[in-house]
């Protein structure tokens, strides 16, 4: 199955090895698990509860959205705007560069289109609608991050794919030139040619893999973006660390910080944040503002499909952290955000609306292309 992707070998494999982070078979976090961030006293869910669709685990409607296409045609005014499309996928807009977080458009986080955790909701833009990007940045390989459907409609484009070491194997399997791909260790970057726009892999705390065999055959990392003026954080999957402020210290300060809140489980609190330690997380980060990812998309956990947001609404004060909450779609500058207002409280059917352009519409000649994907 072409999906399952592939495993590194030859002078990939032997960069990999090359790695601290390389331990004989795998990769490896930088600590152990941290006493506290696990709770041992509730048993790991079984199977048929991962399975099981109770516990209010998707909304009963799609959720609103907007329809970011027409504010994609005018720069940010203060150089740094998001817009994020569901789960982890954010286009990032940065002094005058487009960078795509794992883009995932594919309709199931699995190998197979049959099975697997199926999308509750669709994105805001199909991909052949979507402005053409700089960057496409990959955290690491798990399904719901690294999309076999949506990687092979990018095979035709041009655009430069940075991830982590090994990941480019998947990548290559299938179809990515290697020219395009640029796989980082932990404290590495790259900087795209010609301009000021640099993305450096930093340390998160989690796992990887496509197959039971292949466990930590790739590196997984959180990703720092950088231009001329502005930074973001991009947590990729992970558990909370103490190298969040040593990140801070070598990678910051930044303007926005974008962490996973969603899919997490008690008894997995050493792999992925939730919200509680995302909050943790935000304040040994410089406590930036915080644009919340990893939910509102597929059911990978056992918690309600909102209970993410409103933990987070709940929780923010006591921190002073700032909430970015904006809805599927809704391009925003962080510098401009507004207090949060709960719009996932009532989910509902709603057409399509496109946000006004701040002045008129560019000429032909500006307008950005799509994808060549065809």
């Amino acid at each position: 199955m072409k999906s399952l992707g592939k495993r590194a070998e030859g002078l990939r494999l032997e960069r990999m090895e090359a790695s601290p982070r390389w331990a004989g078979a795998g990769f490896r976090n930088v600590a152990p698990i941290a006493p506290g961030l696990r709770d041992t006293t509730v048993p790991m869910p079984t199977l048929r509860e991962f399975l099981r669709r109770g516990e209010r685990r998707v909304p009963d409607a799609p959720l609103p959205v907007l329809d970011p296409r027409q504010t994609w045609l005018h720069r940010p005014d203060t150089g740094l705007r998001t817009t994020w499309l569901g789960h982890s996928t954010v286009l990032i807009e940065i002094d005058g560069y487009r960078v795509l977080t794992d883009p995932v458009w594919g309709p199931r986080a699995s190998p197979s289109v049959l099975v697997g955790p199926k999308r509750f909701q669709p994105m805001p833009v199909a991909l052949r609608q979507m402005p053409e990007v700089d960057l496409i940045v990959i955290s690491h390989d798990h399904y719901d991050h690294l999309d076999y459907p949506t990687i092979k409609a990018l095979v035709k484009s041009k655009v430069p794919f940075v991830t982590s070491l090994g990941v480019g194997a998947h990548l290559q399997a299938w179809g990515i030139a290697p020219e395009r791909i640029h796989e980082l260790d932990w404290w590495e970057s790259f900087t795209l040619p010609s301009t000021g726009l640099s993305v450096t892999a930093a340390p998160s705390q989690h796992f990887s893999g496509r197959t039971l065999k292949s466990r930590n055959a790739t590196l997984w990392s959180s990703i720092v973006v950088r231009g001329p003026r502005h930074a973001v954080f991009f947590s990729g999957d992970t558990g909370l660390t103490g190298e969040y402020a040593r990140i801070r210290e070598l990678l910051g300060p930044f303007d926005l910080v974008m962490l996973e809140v969603g899919a997490f489980h008690p008894a997995w609190g050493d792999i992925h944040l939730g919200p509680d330690h995302a909050l943790e997380a935000a304040v040994l980060l410089g406590n930036a503002p915080l644009l919340p990812v990893h939910w509102g998309t597929f059911a990978l956990a056992m918690h309600a499909w909102d209970q993410p947001p409103e933990r987070l609404l709940e929780a923010a004060p006591g921190f002073g952290t700032h909430l970015v909450m904006p809805r599927l779609g809704e391009a925003v500058e962080p510098a401009h955000s507004e207090a949060v207002t709960p719009w996932w409280r009532s989910p509902h059917v709603e057409p399509l609306k496109a946000q006004a352009p701040a002045e008129p519409p560019p000429t032909a000649a500006t307008t950005p292309l799509p994808w060549p994907l065809d």
